[in-house]
């Protein structure tokens, strides 16, 4: 046993499988994978990490005892908001805005839907309270502290286990959001807290106010997995340093992340982008597109210029979350998701999942109803008997009698056929998944890589490149953890936003500078807490603005440099270009407005070694049969030679149809397409439509 801890786990709970990476100091690595426990995710983790000590041949203990880190990605506050199971929320607000929640922005949610009802929103209980500031923070009315006890009372009453205090223009002035914040703390000791002024001081009053909710919805419900989890890994004798993934595509403690719950939304998807440009980056590329399949969902996300695309208008259940995130495209298509033949005789796949229990038919967990999975199975991209390496074997005969039921006897047409209906209108789906993630940020997909993840994704990839134009591939070895890989690989992260109204070319740069200064002090001291030496600090600066009269803005990064000096003409210039981009024009004599500041505060992590040389398990050829797979080119079943992945070394060649068998996914390359391994050891399609 190592002296000094040396191994790096990262954990990425999913809806279907909980993922495990673990990486060794000399890079070497194991992969596993445990079905999730949607009751309770945590032990799913403490059941894995227990499977790979077994695996290893020691105990849980003795595992742990050389585990340097553990980064871990979790979907259990994204289900509780889905689900609607977070806390009994009580929001605060200022007097005569009570319903903002419903009213939103005074825009419609759906501009070309007029039979959407209204979201419900999440607070158990709503109050108003008197006061009033400026919209430059200067006070009008004095806070009715009054008012704020009685509210507490109220709280009290219907067993609120959360507050969010959000007042109007508090992003300018927060005196009154604190004074109301202590008397809230004393009066209901033990209450989650979430000040709007503290979370995210900008302007827009509903954004502010929603992202504060589901911060206090959220808050409870992480807290309470946080403890649970920590004290599960600490009775198995864990003593290295727990780190939790944020949506913004950084690291933090657990400590921090229970304090601003709602970057906990979404985290698990989140280090994709930072995995896929690791993955790119030795072919000499600086963008590429994620896509991720798993079980229940389909992700996909943009890196361009060497970072992941961010958003700070999220949407989340309907509901408005404003703190920047990984700008992640989600849509219910996994493996698990329920295909059937509408009234209208129209086939459709998801997004009802079958999830991990029951799950596909295939499974023989009690699931009758044909999935994705099943067609998959059925078209020969997935053999029953090597399915996560032989772990769940899956009945091919249970898949062929629930998609005649569901689907080829509704359609009057053949079982194949049926398999490949729901293949297809999966993979449609999936790639108007992509277009809607590049071409809404002017971009095209065509110019794109696609670094693929997830234990379906490889299956189905190659389908969505050839439907969207795309002429290469990246699958990496681990695709099926990919984002538990991709944890492994971020840094810590914390962003910072202060509202600051003015004409940019009329910008006091002096005030900015200060204002970048502040942000960058808070920023180091919550490093220096979570242990980062201030040497290994980068900061990355950008501004909110747009053209004067537009309704919303745009986030236009800056270079560092501007920290120094802010030259207000070049700022001027990233703006105009970037709006080209967006909405393909400029107007260069248009006055341009500043509405916020922002900073990122990064602290680099140590990084394991995930580019180890591989090393063929076999003969070096890695062909080990032949089986029927279904053929999109050719709309039948063909021949297609079949590979062991591990056994395929760097610089191996080969032609499809193939399949390239992983263990805990298999790589469909399809007619048209040729593979080679790459020095990472992944797997590069490449897209070669024949002339016709």
């Amino acid at each position: 046993m190592s002296a000094t801890p040396s191994i790096r786990i990262g954990v990425d709970v999913g809806g279907t499988f909980t993922d495990f990476l673990v990486v060794h100091e000399d890079g070497t690595r194991l992969v596993h994978k445990t079905s999730s426990i949607p009751s309770d995710p945590s032990t799913a983790v403490v059941k894995g990490l227990t499977e790979i000590a077994e695996r290893r041949g020691e105990t849980l203990t003795g595992l742990l005892a050389q585990v340097h880190t553990i980064v871990h990605g979790t979907t259990v506050t994204t289900n509780a908001l889905l689900t609607r199971t977070g806390a009994k929320t009580g929001l605060l607000t200022t007097e005569g805005f009570r319903d903002v929640l419903q009213m939103r922005d005074g825009t419609r949610e759906d501009a070309y839907d007029n039979r959407l009802t209204p979201r419900r929103s999440c607070p158990g209980r709503c109050a108003a309270v008197g006061g009033r500031l400026d919209h430059e923070g200067t006070e009008v009315t004095p806070l009715a502290t009054d008012d704020v006890r009685a509210a507490a009372e109220l709280f009290r009453r219907e067993g609120v286990e959360a507050v969010a205090v959000s007042f109007m223009h508090s992003h300018a002035g927060d005196e009154h959001e604190r004074q109301a914040a202590d008397i809230l703390a004393a009066e209901l000791p033990g209450v989650y807290l979430t000040r709007s002024s503290e979370l995210l001081p900008q302007v827009r009053y509903y954004d502010r106010t929603s992202t504060a909710v589901l911060n206090s919805y959220a808050g409870p419900i992480i807290t309470r997995y946080l403890r649970v989890l920590t004290e599960a890994l600490d009775a198995a004798g864990f003593t290295g340093i727990l780190l939790l993934m944020q949506s913004n595509g950084g690291v933090a403690t657990p400590d921090e992340l229970a304090r601003r719950a709602a970057l906990s939304l979404l985290s698990g998807p989140a280090s994709g982008p930072t995995a896929g440009l690791l993955e790119v980056a030795p072919h000499g590329w600086d963008r590429c597109l994620t896509v991720d399949m798993g079980g229940t969902s389909f992700d996909a996300a943009v890196v361009n210029d060497g970072r992941p695309l961010v958003m700070t208008d999220g949407q989340i259940d309907r509901g408005r979350i404003a703190l920047p995130m990984v700008d992640i495209h989600t849509i219910g298509a996994g493996g698990g998701s329920i295909a059937y033949v509408d009234e209208g005789g129209l086939l459709r796949v998801g997004p009802e999942s079958a999830g991990a229990v029951p799950g596909p038919a295939c499974y023989g967990r009690g699931g009758t109803r044909a999935t994705v999975t099943d067609a998959d199975v059925v078209l020969g991209y997935v053999d029953p008997a090597s399915f996560l390496g032989g772990d769940i074997p899956l009945d091919r005969e249970a898949s062929i009698e629930a998609i005649r039921r569901d689907v080829a006897e509704p359609l009057g047409i053949s079982v194949e056929e049926a398999a490949a209906g729901i293949y297809d209108v999966v993979n449609v789906g999936m790639a108007a998944g992509v277009r809607e993630i590049t071409v809404r940020r002017g971009l095209d997909a065509r110019d794109f890589p696609i670094v693929v993840a997830g234990g379906a994704g490889p299956v189905h990839a190659a389908a969505i490149a050839r439907e969207l134009e795309i002429p290469v591939l990246v699958t990496p070895r681990e695709s099926s953890i990919f984002c538990a890989a991709g944890m492994l690989v971020c840094d810590f992260q914390h962003d910072f936003v202060q509202s600051h109204k003015a004409e940019l070319a009329a910008l006091d740069t002096g005030e900015l500078l200060g204002i970048w200064h502040d942000m960058a002090m808070r920023g180091r001291k919550i490093l220096a807490e979570e242990g980062v030496a201030d040497t290994e600090v980068t900061l990355q600066p950008s501004l909110d603005m747009r053209y004067r009269g537009q309704w919303y803005e745009i986030n236009v990064p800056l270079d560092p440099s501007s920290l120094d000096g802010v030259d207000l003409a070049d700022v001027a210039e990233r703006f105009h270009a970037m709006h080209d981009t967006l909405f393909g024009y400029r107007s260069p004599d248009m006055p341009i407005d500043v509405l916020n500041i922002r900073l990122s505060v990064v602290g680099t992590t140590p990084k394991p070694r995930l580019d180890s040389a591989v090393v063929p398990t076999g003969d070096g050829t890695g062909r080990i049969g032949t089986r029927p797979i279904w053929s999109v080119l050719h709309r039948t079943m063909v021949e297609a030679a079949v590979y062991d992945g591990h056994g395929l070394g760097v610089g191996a060649h080969l032609e499809g149809p193939a399949i390239i068998e992983l263990g805990t996914s298999s790589v469909v390359v399809p007619d048209e397409f040729a593979v080679e391994v790459d020095d990472r050891g992944s797997f590069v399609l490449r897209y070669r439509p024949a002339a016709s």
